[in-house]
């Protein structure tokens, strides 16, 4: 009799089957050899970051395998969490990087060590400037995700009888990071074929990618331009479009003046839309994080384990949720 074997790691495995009941030894080393990787996320205090490391580990207990949640908010804490990983026996990682151009150290750090990785989110990009090929990838479709906020706006001030001549845009950014770029120049190029002015939009550009830094960059543009009495807001998160709500609040202008649509579709949008009275957070294009969390935690186990690199980059798109849909959107999502 014969068989045929893709990986050293299935003949282990076979071998140790045909042979627990001969000896306890090899249950140990049965449990020895559960593969074990790594998930390292950018802000793992934020919604969307909690649900890809909750469902990876959901996929890890499922197929039987490890997953070791790590934060890594800027390059020595990744390099740490890789040499922590590496310690504990882990043959890879998924990672959303800090800072999409310390690729090229952490791929080397990777090397070293002989892991794979995958990204997720935002990808790596090399020395020239272009996506690193070579690492597989899965995340949003910047630019198409930025489109589908545009349009939303569009079509909401269509509705509420809004002349684009006479509302400002406020664009919250951040252009060290390619995939916020992707996201704002998605949403601006819709909203320019709808009609809108270019002249009405107006950047604030934030340090970070939270609400309190959004905050902090939309408050001087309210102030500079009070001749504009209805606004729209989009960024690269829900989480930024929220900053530029609550900047918007403090400045005095009613939730009816002001359409905000965010990305994601996380915890932040939810308690937004269960608040008993509408905010200027009109919506947000709702990505499922559980989702990502699990194909690229699923993509790295079948690569280590049957040598089937992922795809060198898949995309993926939304669906807008509003206050009036958010809780089907949710649980179709799986959000």
């Amino acid at each position: 009799m014969s068989f045929t074997l893709s990986t050293p790691r299935k003949l282990l495995g076979l071998a140790v089957g045909m042979a627990l009941s001969a000896s306890p030894l090899l249950v140990q080393a049965q449990s020895d050899d559960e593969v074990k990787i790594g998930f390292i996320v950018k802000k793992p205090e934020q919604a969307w970051f909690i649900n890809e490391q909750d469902a990876a580990t959901q996929l890890g207990e499922e197929k039987g395998f490890e997953v070791v949640r790590l934060s890594g908010e800027d390059g020595q804490e990744v390099l740490s969490a890789i040499d922590n990983l590496h310690s504990q026996g882990a043959e890879g990682f998924v990672i959303c990087p800090p800072d999409v151009r310390l690729g090229p150290a952490i791929m080397n750090r990777a090397e070293q060590y002989g892991m794979k990785v995958v990204t997720v989110d935002d990808r790596f990009v090399g020395g020239d400037g272009e996506p690193m090929e070579e690492v597989p990838h899965l995340g949003m479709s910047g630019y198409k995700i930025g489109e589908q906020v545009g349009n939303a706006i569009a079509e909401e001030m269509e509705r509420r009888g809004w002349d684009p001549e006479e509302v400002a845009a406020l664009r919250i950014t951040n252009y060290e990071l390619p995939t916020a770029k992707e996201r704002t120049d998605g949403a601006t190029a819709a909203l320019l074929d709808s009609g809108f002015k270019e002249a009405n939009i107006f950047d604030a550009p934030q340090q970070n990618t939270d609400t309190s830094s959004a905050f902090a960059a939309a408050s001087p543009v309210f102030s500079k331009r009070s001749d504009f009495e209805h606004w729209v807001i989009y960024a690269l998160n829900e989480e930024s479009v929220l900053g530029g709500v609550r900047a918007s609040e403090q400045y005095g202008l009613d939730p009816d003046q002001v359409i905000g649509v965010g990305i994601n579709g996380s915890g932040a949008a939810f308690a937004e839309f269960s608040r008993e009275t509408p905010t200027g957070f009109y919506g947000t294009v709702a990505v499922s994080s559980t989702m990502h969390g699990r194909q690229t935690a699923d993509n790295l186990y079948q690569w280590i384990t049957e040598g089937e690199k992922p795809p060198a980059n898949t995309e993926t798109t939304g669906k807008l949720m509003t206050r009036d849909n958010w809780e089907d959107v949710r649980e179709e999502l799986g959000l």
